[in-house]
């Protein structure tokens, strides 16, 4: 793995995007220190660690991306997760967003179609010293042999809400996803009230890469 450090300059930029995410309303001080806990360009290549502090998404390869840092915030301010609890993440991709998972407290399970990105996300779970179970497989499938969750968030743009993630949603459990079939979603948070009832309400719309099946023989 690459040699990772962490400078003042990189402490100095961390700060100034923090600032600007609570300017841009996220308000939940343990999320703002788990972005400081977790530095984002550890995540890039080098020669893209400038971007890093950028409120932008980023290329990670396998036609994925990095998140923007507010959306990873507002996704997780959605989720309302508390120290403890199970969370189900779908798209693990570079895994910044399940290092912010871990850092609340959450115990995460995570999900990755893309092979390669799955066993980059596993080097950085591990670089943070940092404790997560990830999956190679396929996110509409959730993770049955670990469910029900208290949580799940999915980091990736769905057509239609998964009917099977909902069934591993705990009563009273919360999932936020992005739904929609084109270019533009809309973040939705949802709220199991019972086996075969939900709440929905509406946060915005968001642009993410889309949920994609992905037939693979066992998760590993």
């Amino acid at each position: 793995m690459k040699h990772l450090v962490d400078t003042h300059r990189h402490k100095g930029k961390r700060k100034i995007l923090i600032s600007e995410l609570e300017e841009n309303g996220i308000s939940d001080q343990r999320i703002l220190s788990a972005f400081d806990a977790i530095p984002r360009h550890f995540f890039f290549d080098s020669i893209f660690e400038d971007q890093a502090y950028s409120n932008i998404a980023f290329p990670i390869g396998d036609g994925q991306t990095i998140s923007h840092p507010y959306t990873v915030a507002f996704q997780t301010e959605l989720l309302e997760v508390q120290k403890g609890e199970k969370v189900l993440e779908i798209g693990t991709g570079s895994a910044f967003q399940t290092c912010i998972l871990c850092k609340l407290g959450a115990k995460v399970f995570s999900i990755e179609r893309h092979l390669s990105l799955h066993k980059k996300a596993k080097e950085m779970i591990d670089f943070f010293n940092l404790s997560a179970k990830l999956f190679y497989g396929d996110g509409y499938q959730g993770s049955p042999a670990y469910a029900p969750f208290d949580k799940i968030l999915v980091t990736c743009g769905a057509p239609e809400i998964p009917n099977e993630l909902v069934k591993q949603l705990k009563i009273g459990g919360i999932m936020v996803i992005p739904v929609g079939e084109g270019a533009e979603q809309k973040m939705l948070k949802i709220v199991k009230l019972n086996e075969g009832e939900v709440s929905l309400k509406e946060y915005g719309t968001f642009k993410f890469v889309p949920m994609l099946e992905h037939k693979v023989n066992s998760q590993k």
